[in-house]
């Protein structure tokens, strides 16, 4: 199990965990759902181990390889989408998860929607594997009907999956498990 336990975390002047405790599970789909300003993505950069606890731990990831999609696309402008995927993978992987995200690999970002780029940087976070994806927000810009696509193809492809989201029909649409970080409030 991963366990966070008694987790607290402040950015400057703005604290956002007091002794949080939650448990992830080894494998499946977990979602994290809250309204905005609950620490979703702070707790995604917790468990990813960009951010370390003021106190308390994070257990169970240690020897895990990570892949992580940011709530921000973060895309390379001067680079293709198949050259923004194969920088952390290779481009028989890059091309695979491209085809499975409905993208031509020979646009450049500044040529695509937000919906678009979206798709590449999920594509990224899916070329890159691991043991454990950490999805914010992951289907932000995307219609329903390619939602539900592109939810069926990442599925069960990590062994562990955890996103951010704050509706409850992409969660389920994930078979996720959900946690709520609102419940009896902790920041």
């Amino acid at each position: 199990m991963i366990r966070v336990e008694d987790v607290s975390f402040s950015y400057p002047g703005k604290p956002v965990f007091s002794h949080l405790d939650l448990t992830l599970p080894d494998a499946g789909i977990a979602a994290l759902m809250a309204p905005s300003g609950y620490g979703k993505t702070t707790l995604l950069r917790l468990l990813a181990g960009l951010e370390a606890p003021a106190s308390g731990r994070i257990t169970g990831l240690e020897n895990r390889k990570t892949a992580f999609l940011f709530q921000e696309d973060r895309l390379l402008p001067w680079l293709t989408a198949e050259k923004n995927i194969a920088l952390v993978s290779d481009a028989e992987r890059a091309a695979y998860w491209l085809e499975k995200m409905e993208i031509d690999g020979g646009q450049y970002p500044r040529a695509m929607s937000g919906g678009m780029q979206r798709r590449v940087a999920l594509a990224r976070a899916m070329a890159f594997g691991g043991d454990v994806l950490l999805l914010d927000e992951p289907f932000k810009g995307l219609d329903e009907a390619l939602r539900d696509r592109i939810a069926g193809r990442i599925r069960d492809v990590f062994p562990l999956t955890v996103l951010a989201v704050h509706d409850p029909e992409e969660a389920a649409l994930m078979g996720a498990q959900i946690l709520r970080l609102d419940a009896g409030r902790n920041g």
